[in-house]
């Protein structure tokens, strides 16, 4: 059952880094140069984008800010290069303008996966941005959830915890909060973790 944890604490030295389990190497292949990232001042101006955009069938993936540019807010909105004019454009339309758009032009401008990884033995703990969720390997059970500080973590941490990983509700369901949204993206990827090992 540790195979897979195991292999990504050997490979990354077995410490934490946002560029573990990077989703967006698997969504948005290609060169640097063909990709692209938006930046905004606020969390929920990402969050509201990403809604925009995916309701009008566009693919784009919340990643954490390139290291050298770290701003107010710790998401960015990165896709395809050839989309950009029209990102630009229904962004516009929702009044909704980005800080910067830049090309995913250099290592020191690559965005980082919005996740950190970090084996504890007979668990294993997935944090995306503020929020972590710690699950039991063997049996898939949520052990804990912590971090944010909006109103809805106790409620949810509480529908969690003791709950399985595999069929228990998504957090997106309860909570209505920024956390819960990054609580929502933590748990997915522990959840496709404990099943991929699984097999």
């Amino acid at each position: 059952m540790n195979s897979i944890f195991a292999k990504i604490k050997k490979f990354f030295g077995g410490k934490a880094s946002q560029e573990q389990l990077d989703s967006a190497s698997r969504t948005l292949q290609g060169p640097r140069s063909d990709r692209s990232f938006f930046s905004f001042q606020h969390t929920g101006d990402v969050l509201r984008a990403e809604g925009i955009l995916r309701q009008h069938g566009l693919e784009v993936e919340v990643m954490g800010p390139p290291p050298a540019m770290r701003t107010g807010c710790d998401m960015v909105l990165v896709c395809s290069a050839v989309l950009e004019p029209k990102i630009r454009l229904l962004l516009e339309e929702a009044n909704l303008l980005p800080e910067e758009v830049r090309p995913v032009s250099s290592e020191l401008l690559e965005p980082v996966s919005l996740f950190q990884f970090k084996d504890l033995g007979d668990w294993f703990m997935v944090r995306a941005a503020n929020m972590k969720i710690t699950v039991a390997k063997e049996q898939g059970i949520i052990v804990n959830v912590s971090g944010g500080g909006c109103p809805d973590v106790p409620y949810l941490a509480e529908k969690l915890v003791g709950q399985s990983i595999a069929t228990t509700a998504e957090p997106r369901l309860s909570g209505q909060t920024l956390c819960s949204y990054a609580l929502q993206k933590a748990f997915l990827e522990a959840r496709r973790l404990w099943l991929k090992e699984r097999g």
